[in-house]
């Protein structure tokens, strides 16, 4: 007994001698079983970084909400003098319903769950979906008050948008996602939070301790913090503003004329910042509404044919070589480039020979092939190369197109003048238009302002102005502004529509064929099919913004031109802007206006010279001395430039209806007791019965009508 017993205690010591000195049992490692049983740890989650338009107000931020669980296993409550599981499953379902977007049916179908897990194990917590994901506060804590056993909340963060559309599809969206790891993180999905999500994402912190079998702290165990760090701040170089007035213009246009689709964006020509972007159609980072119509960002990503937009640069290379001659004139209508005709977009009947500077402000296709014989096709496509057509912009987003300039033919080099064959992006135009606006200096586009560590404040990155190139002298942008500004000021200017009452606006409309999908071949249908765009800048004299606004295949009434869909967007949003950035207005007219009297008994010819001082028309029907009714009535506002109809006994004499709207027509019609037959619609073009004639009421004037010009091509 002694020798086997001391065999025993001996093979135990050399065992404990063995274990202490090596650490390990059977080829395991003692320590680390014991950290495996003993030691917890807890991830601490890094805060995802937030971003910022340039005045530091928040464009997207994490918030926390809650997920809704509910115990059901009677186990949980065991041991406990309270209930910690769903036990009257009736009245739980009944209160949750008030709060829930599910029935009442459903939730306590979810609390009568019998299933096992994937290990065969009862399962002792139900969650509700979506619908009991994303709760927010306020209704956390009203199902909280209501004290229901069972239920609790874990909290979430969410990355939350609070201004919902919002340059959406440069912004992108971030959604929860569960790693490799296991942990549920926010993920960059889209845009700018996909580009910058690693800095966005920051780094997890975690939290070391040991712990007994229960999880409790162990008595004088050391704890190990290594904090989270935080993302990194986004500031871009958006306008929170300006951003706003081109969202709301953006949407009301998109509402009224339903197009195909619409882009545009608003820099300042000075620095390159991006001011404002949007597209329609967009989507809803918050909710995901839209966004499977919505993936290409247009404002890098979309090529298209500039149209006569183009011919802003083709001016510009004119000029800046000394071949811009204003008061020549040459044949407008057709040009052959070989056995191939180019046309003037009035079906190619021109206006006769016209000067070149008519030729600009009429938007002349003609005109820019001239200039190109002048200028020179190598000189001219060596001044599209320098403007930035066919290359990237090195803007700060991924995915940038660079176009394609078609210069291998001399037809494709003559329709490059005019912006047909070729293609470039709208982020291209904003780049070179730059460069007419910040007297010859071509600044790069940007959008972020610069990315800050919140942990320690340091700047990581930050975007300073770049001067791209200089493909002008001061001295031609200045004259190429001036020149576009004729556009909307002459008589003859395609663009009269984007006239504002308080800045000089420079710029050139364009409308572009847009292929028809099924055949790849433009679409001929009508003007319904067109892409219309406006490349401008305010004020003339030193610009402070410049736009680009493009809508395709709008849904124009038969009335409307391409403008207006286009000038509403970019009239409204360079107005408000300029007016945002404390612009002082250029030239605020005083429209003179009257307001109107009782002029009944009163003698004609004295109302008439009291209207004329204001420049108010009268239209005087009958021809007698003294007014027996009048049009507007008493009380009512005329402007200068307006109409009154002025009624006295006697014969009527026609009037001459040329360039009456619809609406004076009617109102003689009315007080004149006129026989008159409409056709058509919009301003009256001819009239049947000449101007002068007596006016019989048993004769019939019949008014043709017409439609307002087609403003651009």
């Amino acid at each position: 007994m002694l020798i086997v017993y001391g065999g025993l205690f001996f093979a135990m010591f050399f065992r404990i001698f063995f274990i202490q000195a090596s650490g390990q049992v059977e080829g395991q490692a003692l320590a680390a079983k014991a950290a495996a049983k003993y030691e917890r740890s807890k991830v601490i989650t890094a805060n995802r970084g937030t971003i910022l338009d340039r005045q530091g107000q928040v464009i997207a931020e994490d918030t926390i909400n809650y997920r809704l669980v509910a115990v059901i296993s009677p186990k949980a409550s065991e041991g406990t003098k309270t209930l910690m599981h769903v036990a009257d499953k009736e009245k739980t379902a009944n209160i949750l319903a008030k709060y829930l977007p599910v029935s009442e049916k459903d939730i306590f179908d979810k609390l009568n769950t019998k299933a096992k897990n994937a290990q065969g194990n009862e399962i002792r917590q139900v969650e509700f979906g979506a619908a009991g994901r994303n709760i927010s506060h306020l209704v956390m804590e009203n199902i909280s008050s209501e004290k229901l056993p069972g239920i609790i909340f874990m909290e979430e963060t969410k990355r939350f948008y609070p201004n919902g559309i919002f340059a959406s599809n440069l912004i992108g969206l971030a959604q929860r996602d569960t790693q490799e790891d296991g942990q549920s993180r926010t993920v960059g999905k889209m845009g700018l939070e996909s580009i910058y999500n690693k800095e966005l994402s920051g780094t997890d912190g975690r939290v070391q301790y040991k712990s007994d079998l229960w999880g409790y702290l162990l008595p004088n165990s050391n704890k190990m913090v290594e904090p989270a760090k935080d993302g990194a701040d986004v500031y871009l170089t958006i306008d929170k503003t300006i951003q706003n007035f081109l969202e709301d213009s953006m949407s009301k246009v998109y509402k009224k004329y339903n197009p195909e689709s619409m882009v545009a964006v608003v820099a300042n020509p000075k620095t390159g910042e991006i001011l404002a972007v949007s597209q329609r159609p967009t989507y809803n980072p918050q909710d995901g509404t839209g966004l499977e119509n919505s993936w290409l960002n247009q404002l890098t990503e979309l090529t298209i044919e500039p149209g006569s937009t183009m011919k802003t640069f083709t001016l510009a290379a004119a000029i800046e070589e000394g071949k811009w001659f204003p008061n020549a004139k040459f044949q407008s209508g057709q040009y052959m480039v070989g056995n191939v005709p180019i046309g003037d977009h009035n079906d190619r009947q021109g206006w006769g020979p016209i000067t070149y500077l008519e030729g600009i402000q009429r938007s002349s296709n003609v005109g820019m092939a001239h200039l190109l014989k002048l200028i020179g096709d190598d000189k001219f496509i060596s001044y599209v190369n320098k403007f930035g057509f066919g290359e990237k912009t090195g803007i700060d987003l991924p995915n940038e197109a660079t176009g394609q300039i078609l210069d291998k033919y001399p037809i494709n080099r003559v329709t490059t003048t005019y912006g047909q064959g070729s293609t470039v992006t709208p982020i291209q135009l904003i780049q070179a238009v730059s460069a007419i606006a910040n007297d010859g200096k071509m600044m790069q586009p940007y959008v972020i302002e610069k990315i800050v560590n919140p942990n320690t404040k340091e700047i990581v990155k930050e975007n300073k102005p770049t001067i791209k190139g200089k493909p002008i002298s001061k001295k031609t942008s200045k004259e190429v502004r001036k020149i576009l500004s004729t556009t909307i000021t002459s008589e003859n200017g395609t663009a009269k529509d984007f006239a504002s009452q308080e800045y000089e606006v420079s710029g050139k409309t364009g409308t572009a064929q847009m292929p028809d999908p099924s055949t790849g071949k433009y679409d001929e249908r009508g003007k319904n099919y067109f892409l219309y765009s406006f490349l401008g800048m305010a004020p003339v004299e030193d610009p402070q913004l410049v736009m680009y606004i493009a809508v395709g295949k709008p849904k124009l009434g038969p009335t409307e031109v391409g403008s207006e869909p286009t000038s509403i967007v970019f009239n409204t949003v360079m107005g408000s802007s300029l007016k945002y950035l404390n612009i002082k207005p250029q030239k605020i007219k005083k429209t003179k206006s009257q307001t109107m009297v009782n002029l009944k008994g009163q003698l004609v010819e004295d109302v008439e010279k009291e209207f004329g001082k204001n420049g108010i028309e009268t239209v005087i029907i009958g021809n007698g001395d003294k007014i027996t009714d009048q049009y507007p009535t008493e009380k009512s506002e005329v402007l200068s430039g307006g109409l009154v109809f002025l009624k006295t006994d006697g014969d009527s004499v026609v009037p001459d209806f040329t360039d009456w709207s619809l609406r004076n027509v009617l109102t003689y019609q009315t007080m004149a007791g006129a026989n008159i037959e409409i056709n058509g619609e919009g301003y009256v073009q001819k009239q049947s019965v000449k101007a002068g004639s007596v006016l019989n009421g048993n004769k019939k004037i019949i008014l043709k009508m017409k439609k307002p010009e087609e403003h651009y091509k």
